[in-house]
């Protein structure tokens, strides 16, 4: 199961999905089909707040979840939460009813819950509601500045990620590598590669470390 799929690191894990032959079916969740076709996925339009995520008796092994936005694009700091953190809650929790006993999530960089900072102390909270959920394997993953074209998905557009981006783009050979930015297929491939590889752990994959994986 993944949800987020018309992201930038979403799309990028549902390609994965489908080519991966440890996949019978890939099920999809949001209010927006992903513009990928393929004979293993099934979507399942729906608000991601609904109080019933999945339909009755379908079993998930893996599930993966790629949710986020920015406090601009939800237009305040309660609707950025609803998403970033009781989106992805209710998720997880959904996968887990279903059977689900290994979890991806993608996080971000800075995630603390003791964070002054609001953004990085969401992301904190969303961790840890997550790891207190007790999947056996869960794998999250902290990229620093993603590099992908966001045009092509329609999405509005985040100038200071741009301006950001093409300054990193100039230092990343003198940048520590947490701090260097990272491509969305790359996060998505260590994601998939750490679900495989860790079983029965919990694992916080760092940007640095994902651009080796």
């Amino acid at each position: 199961m993944l949800a987020g799929a018309t992201g930038l690191v979403g799309r990028e894990v549902l390609a994965a999905l489908l080519t991966d032959n440890r996949y019978s079916a890939v099920h999809c969740l949001g209010r927006r089909a992903p513009a990928s076709r393929h004979i293993k996925l099934v979507n399942h339009g729906l608000d991601l707040g609904a109080a019933s995520l999945l339909p009755a008796g379908l079993h998930i092994d893996d599930a993966f979840i790629a949710l986020g936005t920015t406090i601009k694009v939800a237009g305040s700091q309660a609707a950025f939460r609803s998403i970033d953190f009781d989106a992805v809650l209710a998720v997880a929790k959904a996968a887990q009813a279903a059977g689900a006993n290994r979890l991806g999530v993608v996080s971000a960089m800075g995630a603390n819950a003791r964070s002054g900072i609001f953004y990085n102390r969401v992301k904190g909270e969303m961790e840890d509601a997550l790891r207190q959920l007790g999947y056996p394997t869960l794998i999250i993953a902290r990229p620093s500045m993603l590099a992908g074209d966001r045009a092509s998905l329609a999405q509005p557009p985040r100038p200071a990620e741009k301006w950001v981006s093409a300054v990193l783009a100039l230092l990343n050979p003198v940048l520590p590598a947490n701090y260097q930015a990272i491509s969305a297929g790359r996060v998505a491939h260590a994601l998939l590669s750490a679900m495989q590889d860790n079983t029965g752990q919990t694992r916080v994959l760092l940007s640095g470390e994902m651009q080796h994986i």
